[in-house]
């Protein structure tokens, strides 16, 4: 299969899901709901009751998997593959290896997207991410819910809340995203933190689970533009 799949990236510069089905499934209208609407909207699901959802998540399965395997020269492929796998992207947009996802259709990120080594974003409702985000190493973005109760969670029922995250973020490493949160622009998030509750504009957040530490202030622009100027100064410009 992993052959087929990058030959047929070779000659199309496409992946194809399985059974011919073009991309992600968008929803059909006037017909009894789905357990793929259901999921976006945000209400219990089962995913193994719903063939879209089965398409939709092994197509993100094959083009994972492929880019995952590629190697470091093949850097605009990789490009490529995650502009595919995702349902949104800026032009400037790079993915480390190795990254994982449950769709990607419904993830969405701006301008000057980065994220590094060994990121998950379970994206059964929707991950938007505005202009110049960076994740630190194994970041994960949850939007996956399970019930409390013991009994309808062994039912197979789960659920999703979307994640948004604004403009001009840096997450530290292994920090969690937890599904229902909103992270505002200009914010900091520590290293370790747990993210449960949203998080306002231009703060400093860290914790388990996260809370504002301080807002980012005057202060920190001065002391970042004078070792900016230093910097410039030593390299000769």
């Amino acid at each position: 299969r992993e052959q087929h799949d990058r030959a047929e990236y070779q000659r199309t510069g496409r992946i194809q899901p399985l059974q011919g089905v073009g991309g992600c499934l968008q929803r059909k209208v006037g017909r009894v709901v789905t357990n793929k609407e259901l999921m976006l909207m945000g209400e219990l699901y089962k995913l193994n009751d719903d063939k879209e959802l089965n398409e939709d998540f092994m197509r993100a399965r094959r083009l994972t998997r492929l880019f995952n395997s590629m190697t470091e020269e093949q850097m605009e492929e990789r490009k490529e593959i995650i502009k595919e796998l995702f349902k949104s992207t800026g032009e400037n947009v790079h993915v480390e290896q190795t990254f994982h996802c449950d769709y990607g259709c419904h993830i969405s990120v701006g301008e000057n997207f980065y994220a590094n080594y060994d990121c998950i974003m379970v994206d059964v409702c929707e991950i938007i991410i505005g202009d110049n985000v960076l994740l630190a190493p194994r970041v994960g973005i949850y939007t996956a819910g399970h019930p409390i109760d013991a009994a309808v969670r062994n039912e197979g029922l789960e659920f999703g809340k979307p994640v948004i995250i604004g403009d001009n973020v840096w997450i530290g490493g292994n920090a969690v995203i937890n599904p229902g949160v909103t992270i505002g622009s200009g914010v900091v998030i520590g290293s370790g933190s747990v993210v449960t509750k949203d998080i306002p504009d231009h703060v400093v957040a860290v914790g388990n689970p996260c809370r504002v530490l301080r807002k980012i202030n005057e202060e920190d622009k001065i002391y970042w533009e004078k070792e900016r100027e230093k910097y410039y100064q030593r390299i000769g410009h």
